[in-house]
């Protein structure tokens, strides 16, 4: 995970100066519609403009990855369907290197298999890389949507108490520094109303404690928990809301790690895990719905292939 840092010579954030810290500053952008479709006699395969993601910074090989990897994903493209790289080529207006460079990635991911003298086809679910941060993130605007939300809740909720109980067991000052960072940039957030500074603040406070905890297999889950966070819409706890309530659920945990309470740590995550929106939010302001069709979303930034 990708972890924007402040510049050596400046010190803890206060108030005036979260507007400067990288956070604040959207790289994100909406998702754009007009990627090139398929235009030949199969209708399924004619489908990828719906779904093609923004190809900012991807170059022609990471746009045909999201292209492909969304249409697979979706299920426009089903299991053991046969991929012909030419016509790949051609209905994309790409050379053979970056089709079989894409089909690699794809498979490296669980998505496709190439086999001698069968040729390149879809694998079914079972064999997908569900872990995958791309993977995640196509499958939050697919079919299995709820699922995936679902899925990642559970896990979450397994892990991440664990983890920061182990965190505050022995953990750095200058991680301890950080945290508190990103509670204050979330407290900054919620005044101003960017529920994606919020959002990115909330990711990294969660990927920074699997990164603390010491156990390098938790270390590793915390992309997905990032990937996790930044795909929003549907059911979702009371991390994921933007309200005060939230934010000093944040700060307690904060505050049991740094004085080494790690039964503290633990009940406070688990409590900010299991929040509902409607517990989460204040009665006075209650956390809006979701727009129809998963419309309301934070669009990750993009990952280089």
């Amino acid at each position: 995970m990708m972890t924007p840092t402040r510049p050596a010579d400046s010190g803890p954030a206060g108030a005036g100066d979260l507007d400067r810290y990288s956070y604040a500053e959207s790289t994100g952008a909406a998702r754009t519609t007009n990627a090139p479709a398929w235009d030949g006699g199969d209708p399924d395969m004619g489908r990828v403009g719906r779904r093609a993601a923004g190809s900012r910074g991807r170059g022609l090989h990471g746009q045909l990855v999201q292209q492909l990897g969304q249409m697979i994903v979706s299920g426009d493209l089903g299991a053991d369907r046969p991929l012909v790289p030419e016509e790949i080529g051609q209905r994309f207006e790409v050379s053979r290197t970056v089709v079989r460079e894409s089909l690699r990635v794809l498979e490296a991911k669980g998505l496709v298999s190439a086999r001698p003298n069968v040729g390149t086809r879809v694998r079914p679910v079972s064999d997908w890389n569900l872990l995958d941060p791309d993977i995640i993130e196509w499958r939050a605007f697919g079919p299995q949507r709820e699922d995936q939300r679902r899925e990642l809740s559970e896990l979450r909720l397994t892990i991440e108490p664990l983890a920061a109980r182990l965190a505050a067991g022995d953990v750095s000052e200058e991680v301890r520094q950080r945290l508190g960072d990103m509670v204050d940039i979330m407290t900054h957030a919620l005044g101003q109303g960017d529920a994606l500074t919020f959002s990115r603040a909330d990711a990294e406070f969660h990927g920074l404690l699997l990164q603390a905890a010491g156990n390098r297999m938790l270390e590793h889950l915390s992309g997905i928990v990032a990937a996790a966070l930044q795909v929003s819409g549907g059911a979702a706890s009371g991390c994921e809301q933007p309200t005060e309530a939230s934010v000093a659920v944040h700060q307690r945990i904060v505050d049991a790690v740094a004085s080494g309470e790690p039964g503290a740590a633990e009940t406070a995550m688990r409590q900010l895990l299991m929040a509902s929106p409607e517990a989460a939010a204040p009665a006075a302001a209650p956390a809006p719905a979701p727009a129809p069709g998963g419309a309301d979303h934070v669009v990750p930034a993009p990952r280089e292939h």
